[in-house]
């Protein structure tokens, strides 16, 4: 990092409030978060570590922590930057812990992943766990059509989760390439067992591939053969894992209804992860780069209601002044677990490794990290 970049961050960090009520896991060692100095110390020991070190920000994360990211993506370009990125030996994954695996995966064994707060889940990823999904698999095998079907995981999910895809002939989506990877597999079987968000997999079906809601089941793994039967299992194109993103989750057909009245010409820019019913009846539905994009490439006096989390869009809202923007829901509602990695924890973590101690290192086993990474590099190999 160059000079004239640490001293930009000194500015920005004047004044920076940081004063929190967060517990911490790191049993006192981590520095206040009102810390005067926490910028200061940050850049720092962001110095100190220099090529050594690369720092990956989620879109989601707080700006405190967006400030020091050398490359800020939604999971997918998070991913790819880990894998070309050869020459870095510690990389720092400012997003959550199925994010952080998967950088474990598809970087070298010389390669250290670290993940500032390992507090940082995701609870759609725990929505389906191995045993369940190896359950669901048997199943299908069972009925007879396991052979027939190909599975797709959403990023959002645990290495064990991608690796049962690798091993079964599937492969990793993201929002941004669900539709290609969705197509890919029909290319190749007869059905979708798509992994663990519901949501996405209904929408991504319906809207990007002309599918109806009846070729759509959804499988309940709390319940005996998911809930579902034979005929329904049978005669299904497509089988949603019982999952959702707790934040995305939230938007309603209230919330649009509500803001097209208060704010007259609005238009509602919203993420596949939300509910069908208010993808329906939405303006525009893309993925967290998709969002980005359809707001930098807006006119001067747009206005825009965006479903997705409130760190983005208060983000967006800030760079576009120009721009009408607002939260599509009327509560805050931030991810609260993406939300652990704040810059006391990124701080403690960078100057930890300073001073000689790898923390919150993140390592996938490697019988797991075979078949993830298999996995992974058929989504990174989509057209």
């Amino acid at each position: 990092m160059g000079s004239s970049r640490l001293s930009e961050l000194l500015l920005l960090g004047q004044g920076l409030d940081l004063a929190s009520e967060r517990g911490v896991s790191c049993a006192g060692e981590l520095p206040e978060a009102s810390s005067p100095d926490l910028v200061a110390r940050a850049v720092t020991a962001r110095a100190a570590l220099g090529s050594r070190a690369m720092i990956l920000g989620h879109h989601y994360q707080r700006d405190e922590v967006i400030q020091f990211a050398d490359i800020t993506g939604d999971s997918f370009k998070l991913a790819q930057a880990a894998e070309s990125n050869s020459s870095a030996e510690f990389i720092f994954f400012c997003g959550v812990h199925f994010m952080a695996e998967s950088a474990d995966i598809l970087t070298s064994a010389d390669q250290k992943v670290i993940l500032p707060d390992l507090a940082a889940g995701c609870s759609m990823a725990d929505m389906a766990s191995a045993k369940q999904v190896d359950d669901c698999w048997a199943a299908l095998e069972k009925i007879g059509v396991a052979d027939r079907t190909v599975p797709i995981t959403y990023m959002n999910s645990s290495a064990a989760i991608k690796a049962f895809t690798g091993k079964n002939g599937g492969a990793v989506c993201t929002s941004s390439n669900a539709a290609r990877a969705m197509k890919w597999a029909f290319e190749k079987g007869e059905k979708i067992l798509f992994l663990p968000d519901q949501h996405l997999g209904r929408n991504t079906a319906v809207l990007n591939l002309g599918l109806s809601l009846e070729d759509c089941v959804t499988w309940n793994p709390w319940k005996p053969n998911g809930g579902l039967s034979e005929s329904e299992i049978l005669n299904a194109k497509v089988i949603l894992w019982r999952g959702h993103c707790s934040v995305h989750g939230r938007f309603s057909v209230e919330n649009i209804e509500q803001m097209r009245a208060k704010v007259p010409g609005v238009s509602i820019l919203v993420h596949p992860e939300c509910q069908h019913e208010v993808v329906s009846r939405a303006d525009v539905v893309g993925s967290t780069e998709m969002i980005i994009k359809t707001v930098e490439n807006s006119p001067v006096g747009s206005k825009w209601a965006i479903g997705t989390e409130l760190n983005l869009v208060q983000r967006l809202a800030n760079r576009f002044p120009d721009r009408d923007i607002h939260f599509l829901d009327k509560t805050v509602c931030y991810c609260s677990t993406m939300n652990r990695i704040d810059l006391p924890h990124l701080v403690w973590a960078m100057e930890s490794l300073v001073d000689g101690r790898l923390v919150n290192q993140i390592s996938v086993d490697t019988e797991t990290a075979k078949f993830a990474k298999v996995a992974l590099e058929r989504m990174l190999a989509l057209p």
